[in-house]
Order: structure tokens, then C-alpha cells, then sequence
């Protein structure tokens, strides 16, 4: 069961898993109490950083036969991570953010702040095409 997909998810995992063929179930919406039903007959459940993973929605999980929790990011303060390991259930996640995606992030909101890309993008959506202001 994969919660909280969005399409460029769902594309990407698929890709990926033609080479595997497992059954895989997305979700759009998030993993939580009333949804974690939905991850019945599911040995491994993928998350995001919006997802429960209380240890409410743990025990669920590891009554319904879950043994691994994958989330799709670095952090995982979402995740009880000691009611996981009471209940047996294994949770692995990305090791670390890309250093270059930040860096590349960085740079671009520099660029925008520095040649104030947003209020010439305003501007232009009104027709005002004068530089004052923005040079």
C-alpha cells in the first residue's frame, strides 16, 4: 500500500517496478486511523511526511501483517519509532536529502529574490511591462 501518491509518484514507482512485478496499491490520500484498513493483506506500507505513523496506526498496521514502513523522505519525526520496534515492524527511509537538489533549490531562490522574478511575474500577468522597480 502506497499512501499519500501523487501521479509523478505513482509514474516513477511503476516504471520501477516492471522490473520487480509486485502488487502494489496507491493511495492518494493519506495513511491514518480510518485508513489504514486499506493496507490489509500488505506486508510493506510506503509513506510520505504527512502520513500517521502513530503507534495507534502502528498497532493497526501490525495487526493487519505489515512488517516494514517505507517512507519516501529523509525525515521520519512521523513515525513512533520505538512502538515500530516493540511491534516488529521495520521502518526504512531515503538516507539523506540530495545535497545537489538543495544546492539547486538555494541557488534558483537567490535568482528569483535577486532579479525579482515574482513581482516582474505579477506584473506582466497585469500588463505592466515597466522596469521600474525591478532593475
Amino acid at each position: 500500500a502506497i499512501y499519500s501518491t501523487k501521479s509523478y509518484d505513482r509514474k516513477y514507482i511503476e516504471l520501477i517496478n516492471a522490473k520487480y512485478n509486485f502488487d502494489l496499491e496507491f493511495f492518494d490520500f493519506m495513511l491514518n486511523e480510518s485508513t489504514v484498513r486499506l493496507a490489509e493483506h500488505c506486508e510493506v506500507v510506503c509513506i510520505f511526511v504527512n502520513d500517521n505513523g502513530s503507534r495507534k496506526v502502528l498497532e493497526k498496521l501490525a495487526a493487519l501483517g505489515v512488517k516494514i514502513v517505507a517512507l519516501r523522505c529523509a525525515s521520519f519525526n512521523n513515525v513512533d519509532l520505538k512502538a515500530a520496534q516493540e511491534l516488529g515492524i521495520q521502518v526504512v527511509r531515503v538516507p539523506a536529502y540530495s545535497p545537489e537538489a538543495v544546492a539547486e533549490h538555494t541557488i534558483g531562490l537567490m535568482m528569483t529574490l535577486n532579479r525579482r522574478i515574482h513581482r516582474a511575474y505579477q506584473r506582466t500577468r497585469e500588463a505592466n511591462f515597466s522596469l521600474e522597480g525591478l532593475i
